[in-house]
């Protein structure tokens, strides 16, 4: 097990995600945060310093040879400088810290000439060996879905990215070939579905971590749903992290998808989601999560559909013999229908008979296939049809999603504070949707 220890004995871990355009990063950078934070872990993400940088204007095409040197290389020093900002943080931390790095700094060697590279090392005095072996504890490659999964490659809903599926499998091929060397390198491919991806990527982080996850990143592993009659006594808990949670859909331009925010905080600090559950393709639904700003998630809330209830849950956070639970107690404001409602949550291979359900609850069945517990169906406003199919058309009609974005736009007319960042976000977002009908 490689890692660091912190200032107060904490465990300090950096984990480098890295990979060709389109490969998943940006979705596992938002699991493994929630994942660890579950755990009671400290999470912090370093973004991808290009892309901050190319949102300013930069073009490579329109660089010499010299200005792209220099970009490259200021680029990497910016880096550093961001990275050794949480990496500070992560050591002065109570708590066991995760730090996730979106790429980190062999990268940037990646998009130089290997001359170029060697003269700038010599310049700045770097280590290769400590930039690349010992700066960080993991580096995973997430294949680029140029690569095994081309059905699934697109560009849509990011605005830096421009590159054709050719250019990607390029890509992917000199970032893995940039961190060769590293003890704890680990690639994630396009041999499973998207989500059987992202729960690999989990796993080969606890596993270098030597966190025992049991079955929950099983492959086979399935969520299983539990109706809990009443709460008991907190002393009959083991220990546990409290979190609030918040979920809200948003209209979307299709009735085939499902798009909600998620806010999600703990003493006062708050983590922001935004999943967008795109149509099936090849009979593979794929669930797309990024983790976005208050900004960002104010902006969007205004695409609240309001045929929805806002749902809010305390959500407890436990293992028991060896299993982890979450527990949702639906809190007010709420409809009829969650009135009391408090849902156990597990993911597991066992059945419900193996299943060593917490003996200190009263389960009153299982309902993991009754779709009237789902978060879609219980948040259905009380005052529509039961039917949820209904409720989705009542939505998803054109009349429903082009009034939404014009209440957007003047939205944002009216509110200097929202950055033109939160614009360009939802509009890509907004592409990104229409593009896959």
């Amino acid at each position: 097990m490689s890692q660091d220890i912190g200032d107060n004995k904490n465990k300090v871990y950096k984990v480098v995600l890295t990979g060709g355009p389109c490969g998943g990063k940006t979705t596992g950078q938002t699991r493994l945060c929630t994942f660890f934070e579950t755990l009671g872990w400290k999470v912090y993400r370093a973004q991808e310093t290009a892309l901050v940088l190319m949102s300013g204007g930069v073009k490579f095409t329109e660089l010499s040879k010299d200005e792209a040197y220099k970009f490259q290389e200021n680029l990497i020093k910016s880096m550093m400088q961001i990275e050794n900002t949480y990496f500070d943080l992560a050591h002065s931390c109570q708590k066991n810290c995760l730090v996730i790095c979106d790429r980190g700094i062999m990268d940037g060697s990646a998009y130089l000439d290997p001359g170029d590279w060697e003269k700038m090392r010599r310049e700045n005095n770097w280590n290769e060996v400590d930039i690349r072996d010992n700066r960080y504890n993991q580096v995973i490659h997430m294949v680029s879905a140029a690569l095994g999964a081309e059905e699934f490659y697109t560009c849509a809903g990011h605005k830096t990215r421009h590159e054709d599926i050719d250019f990607a499998k390029t890509l992917d091929k000199i970032t893995a070939q940039a961190w060769v060397g590293h003890p704890y390198y680990d690639v994630i491919d396009n041999s499973t579905d998207f989500e059987e991806k992202i729960i690999r990527l989990i796993n080969v982080v606890c596993k270098r971590l030597g966190i025992d996850t049991g079955d929950r990143l099983h492959s086979n592993t399935r969520k299983r749903k539990f109706l809990v009659r009443s709460m008991p006594e907190e002393s009959k808990f083991p220990a546990f992290q409290d979190f609030t949670v918040i979920h809200d859909y948003l209209v979307t331009p299709s009735r085939k998808m499902q798009a909600r925010l998620r806010k999600r905080g703990q003493g006062g600090t708050w983590t922001y989601t935004h999943t967008i559950r795109r149509p099936e393709i090849n009979k593979q639904s794929v669930e797309l999560r990024m983790a976005i700003n208050s900004k960002d998630y104010t902006l969007l809330l205004n695409q609240r559909d309001e045929q929805h209830e806002s749902v809010t849950k305390q959500r407890r956070c436990f293992l028991w013999q060896n299993q982890y639970y979450q527990m949702d107690v639906y809190m007010e404001p709420q409809s009829d229908k969650c009135q009391g409602l408090i849902l156990l949550e597990t993911y597991t291979t066992k059945s419900s008979d193996e299943i060593a359900l917490p003996d200190f609850l009263d389960i009153v069945s299982e309902v993991t296939d009754d779709p009237k517990f789902s978060m879609w169906n219980l948040s259905v406003k009380d005052d529509l049809p039961n039917s949820p199919s209904k409720a989705k058309d009542l939505c998803s009609t054109e009349g429903c999603i082009l009034p939404s974005f014009r209440h957007f736009f003047v939205q944002f007319l009216i509110a200097p504070s929202i950055s033109y960042r939160s614009l360009t976000y939802l509009v890509c977002r907004y592409l990104a949707w229409t593009s896959t009908f």
